[in-house]
């Protein structure tokens, strides 16, 4: 069974982290890409944030345009674990040709990078800004 594109592409990026020993490193020992917190998770681990997918059709060619956030929870006390693991995600992108379920890649970068901390818990928290095109035949 064919998933729409924004899943095809989340899969995709799953499949990529999970595979890289340096991210897993960073992560604490292996890759943890969640839709949500998981209660009671230590960090480094990953949330899918905001994410938005639009209509980019042209000349008949079924297109998207999509933009995706990773939100990464850092360790209490250290910005920079979830800035690390966020600057090895960016570079795996910009790396590694992906392959998508029923669906072909024409473009995916690491559109920007930002910090914050969470006003209620007190988190550090970076998020990586995805960019991508996805077409289906």
């Amino acid at each position: 069974m064919v998933s729409g594109p924004l899943l095809a592409l989340r899969a995709a990026l799953i499949g990529l982290f999970a595979a890289d020993t340096g991210l897993a490193r960073l992560m604490g020992g292996r890759v943890r890409i969640h839709d949500e917190p998981p209660p009671g998770a230590p960090p480094v681990y990953a949330l899918f944030g905001p994410a938005e997918m639009r209509d980019d059709s042209v000349d008949g060619a079924l297109r998207h345009r999509h933009s995706h956030a990773l939100i990464l929870v850092a360790r209490p006390g250290s910005a920079r674990t979830a800035l690390d693991a966020a600057d090895r995600m960016a570079a795996l992108v910009a790396q590694s040709p992906l392959a998508l379920a029923g669906h072909t890649l024409v473009l995916l970068r690491a559109a920007g990078i930002a910090v914050h901390r969470d006003e209620r818990s007190g988190e550090a928290r970076t998020t990586l800004m995805l960019e991508a095109v996805t077409e289906t035949p």
